[in-house]
């Protein structure tokens, strides 16, 4: 029985569902990294480090809340957090405490930020933070890198995937294109050129990590865009939509020692539940602020609104989550598994004699195989050392991607296979689960072997 073929007769519950999905849901789904062939698995509970689908299988979840849940699922002082205000109301249309306890926090363990404005999802923040940027500086062209995802507006899907030249979706002005630089990622002098050929330019936006560490992770080079921003008089957002509070509780701009202009934050700010930041130096954020000056007002605001923004229930939700975080003890202990899985999975790699390397960072872990790169073998189990980028960036093979991802399923683990590859650890895990999953990862290396798909 082939991979694919298993996959089917295990999971008649979820095919069930995917047929009437089909009929009202473009392609079945309700998100895109939840494209899988031959239809996707449907998740009726969760707990800890673990979820079941439909059809009764159990899953070592290290996809995480697509990264969301540092924790794993339903901690019990979060959980009690949300039944607590859920009692008290869903929705006030009016300001509640918990939204500015939740602030206090944010600005207690993130260095840059000195305000708060809450948002509903990562890519309306990087919206806002982008506006204030034009805003502040009066001008208007965004330098980003190739490779880096900042949501799915429009300026937001220009440079994310090769080829770069072309915005990931289609639906894109050409206007929207045109205030958009690329520049490659770890390449500082090309962000230096293209501030000194440009008068026009409001910010340079970044993911620090490059993508939840796809591409190579520089602290050096962060500090070296942080130094030319400053000396161009160019604001500098971090994109820690992701990052925020994950590899340790002062966000990625603590470890690397870097602070910058203003910080998109969400994921892990809401327990797993849907809400964004906003963050940044005062006099930025001030623009969002109402005055006495009512031509002002009308003229020379921000606007920033939204049905949801600072809703109770998530707010609490939030708030517990990250008083469990601030203290760093659980990103070290899943640091120390990150690296743990990543050792193990390079182990099983070199044991099947094939072309590839898992790499990652902190908590997470990333398999590149079947490419005929120069450095293959070599890697630190960190940094993939692949010269070719865009290579890098657009993963696996297509293939290999989608079988490996079965495959895993199959051996009860699940990741983001139908996204960037990239697994998430949470603190649920333990030792014994990592080996669990290096396990199955060596069993799938096998089936996908015996298909002659690597």
């Amino acid at each position: 029985m082939t991979i694919e073929e298993e996959y089917q007769k295990t999971r008649g519950n979820s095919k069930s569902l995917y047929g009437r999905a089909l009929k009202i849901m473009p392609s079945g789904i309700d998100h895109d990294a939840r494209f899988i062939k031959p239809f996707p698995f449907y998740v009726e509970r969760a707990e800890g480090a673990r979820k079941w689908d439909i059809d009764g299988n159990e899953l070592i979840d290290l996809w995480s809340g697509h990264g969301a849940l540092v924790l794993g699922h339903n901690p019990p002082s979060v959980v009690s957090a949300v039944a607590q205000q859920m009692k008290r109301g869903f929705h006030y249309s009016a300001c509640n405490e918990l939204s500015l306890k939740l602030a206090e926090l944010i600005v207690e363990l993130l260095p840059s930020a000195e305000k708060v404005r809450y948002m509903h999802s990562g890519t309306e923040a990087n919206m806002l933070a982008i506006r204030l940027a034009r805003a502040y500086t009066g001008k208007n062209k965004v330098i980003k890198f190739r490779g880096h995802f900042h949501g799915y507006w429009n300026e937001g899907v220009v440079g994310v995937r090769p080829p770069y030249e072309a915005p990931m979706s289609i639906g894109v002005p050409e206007e929207s294109m045109s205030n958009v630089l690329l520049a490659d990622h770890n390449n500082s002098e090309q962000v230096l050129r293209l501030i000194s050929e440009n008068d026009d330019i409001a910010c340079v936006i970044m993911d620090p990590t490059g993508h939840a560490f796809i591409l190579p992770f520089n602290p050096e080079f962060i500090k070296e865009i942080r130094r030319i921003t400053e000396d161009k008089g160019v604001l500098l957002i971090f994109d820690e939509v992701l990052s925020s509070f994950r590899y340790g509780q002062h966000g990625v701009q603590g470890i690397v020692g870097v602070t910058p202009d203003l910080t998109t934050i969400a994921k892990v700010i809401g327990g797993g539940l849907p809400i964004s930041a906003v963050t940044g130096k005062r006099q930025i954020m001030e623009l969002i602020a109402f005055t006495d000056d009512k031509e002002r007002n009308r003229h020379r605001r921000v606007i920033s609104q939204g049905t949801h923004s600072g809703n109770p229930v998530v707010c609490a939700a939030g708030l517990a989550y990250l008083r469990l975080l601030a203290d760093g003890e659980p990103q070290t202990y899943i640091n120390r598994l990150g690296t743990m899985l990543r050792k193990g999975m390079n182990e099983v790699i070199k044991k099947h004699d094939i072309e590839g390397c898992v790499y990652g960072q902190f908590s997470t872990a990333r398999s590149f195989l079947s490419h005929d790169c120069p450095y293959l073998g070599k890697c630190d189990g960190e940094n993939c050392r692949c010269p070719d980028l865009a290579k890098l960036d657009a993963g696996s093979p297509l293939e290999v991607r989608h079988k490996l991802h079965l495959a895993m399923l199959l051996n009860g683990v699940d990741y983001s296979g139908g996204g960037i590859g990239t697994m998430f650890l949470n603190a649920a895990l333990t030792d014994k689960d990592i080996e669990k999953v290096v396990y199955a990862f060596d069993h799938s290396l096998t089936r996908l072997k015996i298909e002659k798909v690597i």
